[in-house]
């Protein structure tokens, strides 16, 4: 059942929600080769608690560790390890936050040194989907307007949408109704309405879209090893219009990158 929330849950789910951003804002500058996965996962850890949360992820249906680390080939879910990242690598890392009865969550696919221009618009074009999802997350549209809109957009840039995993409601749980796929039949599905929260969460291939799920429980990984991407949003349905609820300004501002233009539609 879908929870409508009101302008007091919202702006409790957006503290958790920017924590979340604050956390992965403070790891960019760290990500650099030679640095590990678990490195970054222990001092998102102690930034999180420190700032008066608790790691959203961390044990959540027994997840081990704080973040979710997937670099290259992997798609969602990589526990943190001590294996090196290499100059040329992509690393998607979400973020979970719970605090003050609420959950947030954040992802982002960041570069490691320099990658190959082939790679970054691979990123930089999964990245752009999520806004495009974004911008359909109006009253009287549908969720499949939503999938529909990013199915779209990969599919025509030549790179392929993970269907094995979706977005989804977001508030006292981590995952609410409805979900939210990144494909879909447009006028389909749930009819949109002030109040939802959603999380907003394409899931790229740059090769084709089927997956592998390993014996560890959690990591996934491309079937043809092509490499993988992962951006999401927190938003609300505020005012019949979506309402980010995360930024990557903290990513921005510590990576010295000008992309901030592209959340200015969604602001209030």
């Amino acid at each position: 059942m879908i929870q409508l929330k009101t302008l007091e849950d919202i702006l409790l789910i957006k503290k958790s929600a920017l924590l979340a951003s604050k956390t992965l804002g403070m790891l960019a500058g760290k990500i650099k080769p030679g640095i590990t996965s678990l490195y970054l996962d222990n001092l998102a850890e102690i930034f999180i608690r420190d700032h008066g949360g608790q790691p959203a992820f961390l044990g959540l249906y027994n997840f081990p560790n704080t973040l979710c680390v997937s670099p290259n080939n992997q798609v969602v879910h990589g526990i943190p390890n001590n294996d090196p990242l290499c100059e040329g690598d992509i690393i998607s890392i979400d973020c979970g936050v719970y605090m003050n009865g609420f959950y947030g969550e954040h992802a982002y696919t960041f570069e490691v040194g320099e990658v190959k221009d082939d790679i970054k618009q691979f990123v930089n074009r999964s990245k752009k989907s999520l806004y495009i999802g974004i911008s359909k997350c109006k009253t009287g549209n549908y969720i499949g307007d939503i999938g529909n809109s990013i199915q779209s957009f990969i599919e025509t840039s030549g790179y392929s949408i993970v269907k094995d995993f979706v977005g989804h409601g977001l508030g006292k749980e981590m995952h609410e109704d409805p979900e939210i796929p990144n494909f879909g039949t447009k006028g389909e599905g749930i009819k949109l309405k002030n109040g939802f929260v959603l999380s907003i969460e394409p899931m790229v291939n740059k090769g084709r879209s089927e997956v592998i799920f390993h014996k560890d429980g959690w990591t996934i990984t491309t079937k043809d090893n092509s490499l993988s991407a992962h951006f999401e949003h927190n938003i609300a349905i505020i005012n019949e219009n979506p309402y980010l609820l995360s930024t990557f300004r903290y990513i921005y501002e510590e990576l010295n990158i000008n992309s901030i233009i592209e959340e200015y539609p969604f602001q209030i």
